[in-house]
């Protein structure tokens, strides 16, 4: 019988509606986690922490099937899982819905000033003007990534009458290519980062790219810290050749506590909290991770596929 190795977090959610082919095992540490780890041919090792992770992987040599939670799982063996023969799902789409409403309340952050009105408020300020005077309508967005984030941005985005142009790999009508948006940096009020973390997107936006921004676009990043040079967003935000970042993602994480990003104004730290912003997350982690063990059994594909290769 395949063995499941996953947390107690989510015990009360899987156990009652697991196939009756497979026995779980629940770890409530790390140090179960590395005990039970070799007998896994299931595996849903999801921690705050990467490093375990990573030893719970290498340790599971009878693994041939890992689960995660996570969407971007740029920081796990991959050669390791591809020469193991491992299928590996992840958690894309799962927290699509709060990472897109998040990129929405960043703009309006930013387009409002509402920072300063936060401020007013602890200093119990009574503001005669707004401090952010953008409006969201008739500006241009440039949406890099659509992908299961990508795809509610942009619908989301268009409710505000933003014009959306996206960056895609196949390009497309409406969209750019890979090799198009470049080019075109200086048409947008808004840059949007929501591309997974590969060889080929790290490092994206640098100097050259944030130089062709306009002088009052603002960079929002909710894909991952690597993807943006980031002494070079730095140095932009500093001389303001830019309007403004909103960083939901950093390099590294935490961000430490004497970065000059935490005292620009014209910066916000999110501090990889979009994802975290919703109440369902594990529910519907659980929910799919039980549908896919049904799957397994059945001999029937699981999803969604990581594609260990690509790195997404």
């Amino acid at each position: 019988m395949p063995i499941a190795v996953l947390s107690a977090l989510v015990r009360p959610l899987v156990e009652p509606h697991l196939p009756d082919g497979i026995e779980a095992k629940f770890f409530a540490s790390v140090e179960d986690l590395m005990e039970l780890a070799p007998q896994a041919e299931i595996g849903w090792f999801d921690l705050d922490q990467k490093q375990p992770m990573i030893e719970a992987v290498k340790r599971a040599e009878r693994l041939k099937w890992l689960s995660s939670i996570y969407a971007g799982l740029d920081f796990l063996p991959h050669e390791l899982l591809l020469e193991r023969g491992v299928t590996v799902t992840n958690g894309v789409g799962i927290n699509a819905v709060t990472i897109a409403e998040y990129v929405v309340m960043g703009m309006l952050v930013h387009a409002k000033g509402y920072r300063d009105v936060v401020r007013a408020q602890e200093k119990h300020e009574w503001l005669l003007d707004s401090p952010g005077k953008i409006e969201l309508a008739g500006s241009r967005a440039l949406l890099l990534g659509y992908g299961a984030i990508g795809q509610l941005i942009k619908p989301r985005l268009e409710a505000f009458d933003i014009e959306v142009t996206v960056v895609r790999r196949s390009g497309g009508e409406g969209c750019l290519a890979p090799d198009q948006w470049r080019g075109q940096l200086g048409e947008f009020d808004w840059i949007i980062l929501a591309v997974p973390a590969t060889a080929e997107t790290e490092g994206m936006i640098g100097a050259e790219e944030l130089a062709a921004m306009k002088s009052d676009a603002v960079l929002v990043n909710i894909a991952r810290g690597e993807v943006v040079d980031q002494p070079a967003l730095v140095k932009a935000l500093q001389d303001k050749t830019i309007g403004g970042a909103f960083l939901d993602v950093t390099t590294p994480e935490p961000l430490p506590a004497d970065h000059a990003l935490w005292s620009l104004d014209n910066a916000h730290v999110t501090m990889h909290l979009s994802g975290r912003a919703q109440t369902k997350m594990f529910q519907r982690s659980a929910e799919r991770f039980v549908q896919n063990c049904h799957r397994y059994i059945a001999g029937e594909p699981v999803e969604p596929r990581f594609d260990l290769t690509l790195g997404y």
